[in-house]
């Protein structure tokens, strides 16, 4: 039987994970715009989770901090009741948490220590919490909202890079997990979809700045700039509304066309 539960006055509302700064960070403020109120997932509170929801509020939104770490699978349940309960309804589940690699270097000396990392966040944590929320949304009453899942896998999902293979091969296995839970849910009416991004300005990828704009000058990616988290914001809001509700698991490339097949 479906549970019940006080909703929040027709406000859809979402969980962000990795939300406190970069891709999540701007996936939150982009869905407040949107009309939905944010739970802001990170593993400990500070600065950039209070940013987060001061920027959330700038746009005319509500957010509030859950915290817990997505690697804990033992807690994925506490996890989505917590955000269920901040606004008295969940929608939509945006999986966007990530580690990469503990350094880049040659794919012959990655560390079993470097792989189990990134696959305890980006592929375990990640598969688990989104059947958490599975969970939770065939056992609750459907709200008039599109109900959602998005992985935020990346351009290496698909495109090696022999310097950070661990975590090509953890993005990779998320994007497979996206498919299989879009299929699992689309005969109830929950999408599940996968935003792959490419080269995005955030405080991580600038540590590589030079190298970034090296291959975007040389031509690598069509579009002739980096990518902004707004833009990967619009598309995961478009997502979350229902707007490629026809679409079962296809991924969404947003890398200006860096991953493009070109000859």
């Amino acid at each position: 039987m479906a549970q019940e539960h006080k909703n929040n006055g027709g406000r859809p509302a979402a969980l962000v994970t990795g939300a406190g700064r970069g891709i999540g960070q701007g996936i939150a403020v982009t869905l407040a715009r949107a009309g939905y109120d944010v739970v802001v997932n990170e593993r400990g509170t500070g600065d950039d989770t209070t940013e987060t929801v001061a920027a959330v509020a700038a746009v005319g939104g509500q957010a509030k901090i859950v915290l817990g770490d997505v690697a804990d699978v033992s807690r994925h349940a506490a996890l989505i009741g917590a955000a269920a309960a901040a606004f008295g309804r969940l929608d939509c589940l945006v999986n966007n948490a990530g580690v990469s690699v503990l350094s880049r270097g040659d794919l012959l000396d990655a560390t079993p220590e470097s792989f189990d990392r990134c696959v305890a966040v980006n592929t375990r944590g990640a598969f688990f919490l989104a059947q958490a929320f599975s969970r939770y949304l065939l056992a609750t009453e459907a709200w008039q909202a599109h109900r959602s899942i998005v992985f935020v896998t990346s351009s290496n999902a698909v495109a090696i890079s022999t310097n950070r293979g661990e975590y090509c091969v953890s993005k990779a296995a998320a994007g497979m997990a996206a498919k299989l839970f879009a299929a699992r849910l689309a005969p109830h009416g929950i999408g599940v979809y996968e935003v792959q991004p490419g080269i995005i300005r955030t405080e991580m990828t600038l540590r590589s700045k030079d190298r970034y704009d090296a291959l975007i000058g040389s031509g690598a990616v069509p579009a002739g700039r980096w990518g902004t988290v707004e833009d990967v914001g619009r598309v995961v809001a478009t997502m979350a509304r229902g707007d490629l509700a026809y679409t079962v698991g296809q991924a969404v490339l947003i890398d200006g066309g860096l991953a493009t097949p070109r000859f």
